[in-house]
């Protein structure tokens, strides 16, 4: 039994826990290179934005059937031994399976934003909005990207819904790639770091490459603590260097193997008979 899956946890949750979701991951090793739109091309014209709607549009019937799996759940029932959970993924399952306090790194797609006075609505809000502006579009048989973009070529004709306050414009509470995730966020995650070294809790990544500084930091300031990182995640990641635990496995199928072997381990009150 692994001394590390006994104790309280940190976790850091990547797109690797999503992927049994039906949700693709990035960087997995079955993956196909792609180039999300950046923040800086998101707010550089109207016609980047009428793309990027256009996509997600039909990305996000998509994306919101998706459903927790065995890792989301795992995690939910097991949250009261967790020191915190923090998610690089934008899809909200860790909150649908049930867990309460997430710390969202980069945003959660169901929720849009106004870049202009910032009045926050809800995505569902929005999906209405946009298939009465343009019926029929949500019929095309498209493949989701981690981001609930998809790959479509021609979105010339598609209709933006703009902001109900202001006429502004509107943008998924997500944090592109070349957007700085907030700072209080960024500072409440190392004092979760921080406090799992003061109760000698490991950090547990589980399912990301930790490609991107927003989550590699964390196990960074950790090993920095001399706090015991744990990564479980199918291929290399950035963060190898720094584990003290390496496991190359799926992040499902290594909870299944060290919990039912948890389970079948003696309890540590037992005594002998006499």
């Amino acid at each position: 039994m692994s001394d590390w899956f006994d104790r309280r946890w940190l976790v850091l949750t990547g797109a690797g826990v999503s992927t049994d979701s039906g949700i693709p991951d990035y960087r997995g090793p079955d993956s196909v290179p792609r180039q999300p739109m950046t923040y800086q091309d998101f707010i550089a014209s109207p016609a980047n934005r009428q793309r990027y709607w256009a996509r997600a549009h039909l990305g996000w019937s998509r994306m919101r059937s998706a459903e927790p799996n065995f890792t989301h759940r795992f995690l939910a029932e097991h949250q009261d031994r967790l020191v915190g959970l923090i998610t690089q993924n934008v899809d909200g399952l860790h909150e649908r399976a049930g867990s309460r306090e997430v710390v969202d790194l980069h945003g959660r797609l169901d929720r849009v934003v106004c870049l202009d006075c910032h009045d926050m609505t809800t995505r569902d809000e929005l999906q209405a909005r946009l298939d009465a502006l343009n019926p029929g579009w949500t019929d095309q048989e498209v493949t989701i990207a981690p981001d609930g973009d998809v790959e479509l070529e021609d979105t010339s004709d598609f209709v933006v819904a703009e902001c109900t306050q202001c006429g502004g414009r509107l943008k998924p509470d997500v944090v592109f790639f070349g957007e700085s995730v907030p700072k209080p966020k960024v500072h409440h995650c190392f004092d979760l770091v921080d406090r799992a070294g003061s109760e000698g809790a490991p950090l547990v990544v589980l399912g990301s490459s930790l490609q991107v500084m927003s989550g590699l930091r964390f196990v960074r300031r950790a090993a920095k603590n001399g706090t015991e990182v744990v990564i479980v995640n199918r291929g290399p990641t950035r963060g190898d260097a720094l584990a003290d635990v390496r496991i190359d496995d799926g992040v499902a199928e290594t909870l299944r193997r060290l919990s039912s072997a948890d389970a079948a381990a003696p309890s540590r009150a037992a005594r002998p008979a006499p």
